[in-house]
């Protein structure tokens, strides 16, 4: 897919802007100029340190003032027209760009300044002695690092499942594009690629869209992964796919990855999608596995939209491993999840799994494997 084409640019704020062309693009190489008055770029969110956890919280001011479900006529990510000036000043095909309130960012580091004052990895070649945080009480940092959006269409409306197989790969081109460059970003310890889908997720925008965060530390997600291959060993993740393939939740086996839904799901929806090489993040997947990841997240996505009569919401989650820690152990998977319990309900983060981190779930896996299957079973090839 060398056709697809990379455009950078700037909007009149300094933020950049990169169009995605598709491969089969109608569109011309140019782009208009970003014609707005250039605003003031928000501060640096603060970080302070949860001393009960050793979670980093960061506390971004500026995005309570963002766009909250505006209409089509007002949509921020829509291209710009005449009187009507967006985030986007021209027509595109994938548009990726810095976020106006970000939670991290936009500043960063000095190159070779490490902010978070801990002490860097050593003595583990295999790269899992990612350090403890240092608790400290009234302990804050900058929140460097970086928020971008990626705008999978110009329309105001659609899902993953309504893309043409062309417009997906260029997706997952940009996303695999802005993994390896915010990477290389100074301060940056791990690039997080997501999507969320339905106000039932809390999404703020109807566009179809995703984000990408690249966080100045490694997410305690993350974290809690590294201490799990410290105790069991760093064949875990290559023993996981092994696993789920003798099980019968597998959904689709491809060439390149498995999809199934887990022995020990959290959710009343929940897919997984794990590389069957090691591979430690997008950057790193070849033009054949990033034309499966095209192809294989449209099914999944088209699949859980047939399991009810409305769309189901859902949060798309690209895990990868660190930037310095885990890159031989911790490899490339999707986590797709969803609320939606039933065709009225949903299940909350309530009491247990609110206050004590501890889930109950409401369907078992097994059950819901078959309704997935189901679902893709009723897909047209």
């Amino acid at each position: 897919m060398s056709a697809i084409a990379k455009r950078v640019t700037q909007l009149s704020d300094g933020r950049e802007l990169i169009y995605f062309d598709d491969a089969d693009t109608t569109l011309p190489p140019g782009r208009k100029v970003d014609e707005r008055p250039p605003d003031p770029r928000p501060p640096v969110p603060e970080l302070r340190l949860d001393p009960l956890t050793g979670e980093w919280i960061s506390v971004a001011t500026a995005r309570q003032g963002r766009a909250f479900l505006p209409p089509a006529d007002l949509d921020p990510l829509a291209p710009s027209a005449p009187g009507r000036p967006t985030e986007i000043p021209d027509d595109y095909d994938v548009a990726v760009f810095e976020n106006r309130s970000p939670s991290f960012g936009p500043g960063l580091p000095p190159p070779g300044e490490d902010p978070s004052g801990e002490e860097p990895p050593g003595g583990d070649p295999s790269g899992e002695d990612e350090p403890d945080v240092r608790i400290a009480l009234g302990r804050s940092r900058p929140g460097y690092g970086r928020c971008e959006v990626v705008c999978f269409t110009p329309e105001h409306t659609g899902a993953w499942g309504d893309l043409s197989p062309s417009r997906a790969r260029t997706i997952v081109e940009a996303w695999a594009d802005r993994t390896a460059e915010l990477s290389r970003l100074p301060g940056v310890r791990q690039v997080y690629v997501f999507e969320n889908r339905g106000p039932e997720i809390g999404v703020t925008l109807h566009h179809p869209h995703g984000q990408i965060y690249a966080y100045p530390y490694v997410t305690p997600r993350t974290r809690r992964l590294l201490a799990s291959i410290g105790t069991y060993g760093p064949d875990l993740m290559a023993d996981i796919l092994a696993f789920e393939q003798n099980s019968g939740r597998v959904l689709i086996k491809g060439e390149h990855f498995t999809v199934f839904v887990p022995f020990a799901a959290r959710w009343p929806v929940e897919v997984h999608m794990l590389a069957h090489r090691h591979v430690p993040d997008l950057a790193a997947t070849t033009g054949a596995e990033r034309d499966e990841i095209a192809y294989l997240y449209r099914r999944i996505a088209q699949a859980i939209d047939l399991l009810y009569d409305t769309p189901t919401p859902y949060i798309g989650a690209w895990h990868q491993a660190p930037v310095r820690a885990g890159r031989d152990t911790v490899r490339l998977m999707l986590q797709v999840t969803s609320p939606r319990r039933a065709a009225d309900k949903l299940k909350y983060l309530a009491g247990s799994e609110t206050g004590m981190g501890a889930f109950i779930g409401d369907i078992s896996p097994e059950d819901s494997a078959e309704r997935i299957k189901a679902a893709l079973s009723a897909l047209p090839d």
